[in-house]
C-alpha cells in the first residue's frame, strides 16, 4: 500500500475530520472516535459505555436493527464497533464508492441511535451471556481480575463490559443519557481513509453531522492518590495457573513511553523476549507467556500474563523477577534492544496494510496526542531509544510499590 498523507480541520460545528489520502487503495474507512469508555461509567452502571456501543445497532428513527444490517451488506460494507477502557469507536468499511452510504449510516447511528425498550431487554440478555462467556475463560478473567488489583476503586479496575447486577440497572434513560453526554462532545474524531481529498470527504460527512457541545466533567485519575496495587486470587475447578503480574507505568504522553514499548518487548512480547525463552523454552514451566503495555492519559500499565501449572508457580514468579531485577540493574544487551526495535518497527509496518488500519491510527493519534502522528514518526522515535534509556524506565517503573498480582488457582 502506498504512503499515506495525514490530514486534519476542525468540522462547522466543532468535531475534527482526520483523512488519510491513499490513492491507489480501492477501500473506504471510516471511524468515529469517542473519547469515553468504560472509565467514564457513572457508579453503579459499570458496562454502560458498552452497553450503548451495543445499542446503536438495534435502530434508529430511519433504520431498524435488519434495515441497517441489509443496507449496509448490501453493497458489501460492514460495521463494527468496540469498548476500551477510554474510549468508543464506531467503524465502517466498504469499496470507495460507499463513502457516502458509510457516512450515512454510522452517523445515524452515533447520533440518532433510538434504543428501542424491547431492544434493550434482549440486549441486556446477550451482554450478561458475554459477561459469563468471559468469566468462565480463566485465560479471559484473569484480565479483569488485574485491572482491579492495578486500579480499584477508580473506574479504571471495574470490567468494561460491566457486570449482571450493573447492567439490570441500566434503563433506557441511562443509554440515552451516555449517548447525549458524550456521543456529541467536541473532542470526537471522525478519521476517514481511502483515495480521498481532505476536502472530498468532507464534502462526504459534512450533511451528516451535528453540532457539537461542551466537554462533560470527567472522572479523573491521579496515581499519587489511588491505594496501592493488591494481589487479587481465585480459585476454580480448573487443572491450570492463570497468572497476571501487573505495574503501574507512565501514561500515555509521557516521551518515556517509546523506551516502555520496547522494554514490554524484550521482557515478553516476542517468541525471542526473555520471558518465554527462560520459562517456556529453556524451563517448559508454561505454554504460553506475554507482555502487554497499556497507556491511558494520566497513567498506565506493563502486565505479564502466563497460564501455568500450579506447582510452577514459584519458580515461575522466581524467573520473572530475575528477568525484571536484570532489566533494571544492567538494562537491554546491544543485541536485543536492536532485535526488539526491529520486530517494533515490522509490527508497525504490517499492521498499517489496510485502509481500515490508517483510519484507526490517525482517529486515535488526533484523540490521545491532539495532531495527526506518522508511523515513521513513531518508528525514528523508537530508533532513538538507548539501553540506558530502557534500564532507567525498568529501574523506576518496576518496583513493588507499583506492583500488583492476580491469580485464578485450582480449588
Amino acid at each position: 500500500m502506498s504512503r499515506a498523507r495525514y490530514e486534519m480541520v476542525e468540522m462547522p460545528g466543532g468535531f475534527r475530520l482526520a483523512v488519510a489520502t491513499l490513492p491507489q487503495s480501492e477501500c473506504a474507512a471510516l471511524s468515529i472516535h469517542v473519547p469515553a469508555g468504560s472509565r467514564d461509567d457513572p457508579a453503579g452502571q459499570t458496562g454502560l459505555a458498552h452497553f450503548v456501543e451495543h445499542m446503536v445497532f438495534k435502530g434508529t428513527a430511519r433504520r431498524d436493527a435488519r434495515a441497517i444490517s441489509l443496507e449496509t451488506e448490501d453493497v458489501g460494507a460492514s460495521l463494527n464497533a468496540s469498548t476500551s477502557e477510554d474510549e468508543v469507536i464506531y467503524e465502517a468499511r466498504g469499496e470507495a464508492e460507499t463513502l457516502p452510504l458509510l457516512a450515512d449510516m454510522l452517523s445515524d447511528l452515533v447520533w440518532h441511535a433510538g434504543f428501542p425498550e424491547a431492544e434493550i431487554k434482549l440486549e441486556r440478555e446477550v451482554i450478561g451471556e458475554e459477561i459469563v462467556m468471559y468469566r468462565e475463560s480463566p485465560s479471559d478473567h484473569i484480565g479483569d481480575l488485574i485491572s482491579a488489583a492495578l486500579w480499584s476503586p477508580h473506574p479504571l479496575g471495574e470490567p468494561i463490559a460491566g457486570t449482571e447486577k450493573s447492567i439490570a440497572r441500566i434503563d433506557r434513560d441511562a443509554l440515552a443519557g451516555f449517548r447525549d453526554r458524550h456521543h456529541f462532545r467536541k473532542d470526537v474524531v471522525i478519521a476517514v481513509a481511502g483515495p480521498f481529498s481532505l476536502e472530498e470527504a468532507r464534502e462526504r460527512l459534512l450533511p451528516h453531522l451535528p453540532s457539537s457541545r461542551a466537554l462533560p466533567e470527567s472522572i479523573g485519575l491521579d496515581p499519587s492518590k489511588l491505594t496501592a496495587p493488591s494481589h487479587l486470587r481465585e480459585t476454580r475447578d480448573t487443572e491450570q495457573l492463570q497468572l497476571a503480574l501487573g505495574f503501574r507505568t507512565l501514561g500515555r504522553r509521557d516521551p518515556r513511553r517509546h523506551a516502555l514499548r520496547l522494554l514490554g518487548m524484550i521482557l515478553g512480547e516476542s517468541a525471542s523476549s526473555r520471558l518465554f525463552q527462560e520459562l517456556r523454552e529453556k524451563r517448559g514451566l508454561c505454554y504460553q507467556i506475554s507482555c502487554d503495555v497499556n497507556l491511558f492519559a494520566e497513567a498506565g500499565s506493563l502486565e505479564v500474563h502466563a497460564g501455568l501449572a500450579p506447582d510452577s508457580r514459584e519458580e515461575s514468579l522466581e524467573c520473572i523477577f530475575a528477568e525484571i531485577e536484570d532489566l533494571r540493574t544492567n538494562g537491554p544487551r546491544a543485541d536485543e534492544l536492536a532485535r526488539a526495535k526491529r520486530l517494533a518497527v515490522s509490527q508497525t509496518k504490517m499492521a498499517m496494510e489496510s485502509t481500515a488500519a490508517h483510519a484507526s491510527w490517525i482517529g486515535d493519534c488526533l484523540l490521545q496526542y491532539e495532531r495527526l502522528v506518522t508511523p515513521e514518526e513513531v518508528r525514528a522515535e523508537w530508533e532513538k531509544v538507548t539501553a540506558g534509556d530502557v534500564r532507567e524506565i525498568a529501574a523506576e517503573m518496576l518496583v513493588d510499590s507499583h506492583r500488583a498480582l492476580a491469580e485464578i488457582l485450582p480449588d
